[in-house]
C-alpha cells in the first residue's frame, strides 16, 4: 500500500468528541483514511485502506449496537 498525500486532508473529530481533550482526528482521501492525535498532530499518522477503515467503523457500531 502505498502512502497517500494528506497534506491538503480536512482534519475531523468525532461530534462526540467535540469537547474532550483526549481524542484523535481523522481524514478521508479517495482509498485511505488517517488517523492522528489531536494533542501531537506532526507525532505520526496511522493510514488505512478504505476497506480497512470501513471494517472498523462498522465493528465499532456493531459494538455500540450490543451486537458483538
Amino acid at each position: 500500500m502505498h502512502k497517500p498525500d494528506l497534506q491538503g486532508a480536512h482534519w475531523f473529530k468525532s461530534s462526540r468528541s467535540q469537547t474532550q481533550d483526549a481524542c484523535v482526528e481523522a481524514a478521508l482521501v479517495p482509498g485511505f483514511a488517517g488517523v492522528r492525535d489531536t494533542k501531537n498532530r506532526d507525532g505520526g499518522t496511522l493510514v488505512f485502506g478504505s476497506g480497512q477503515w470501513a471494517s472498523f467503523l462498522g465493528a465499532i457500531k456493531r459494538e455500540n449496537n450490543g451486537l458483538t
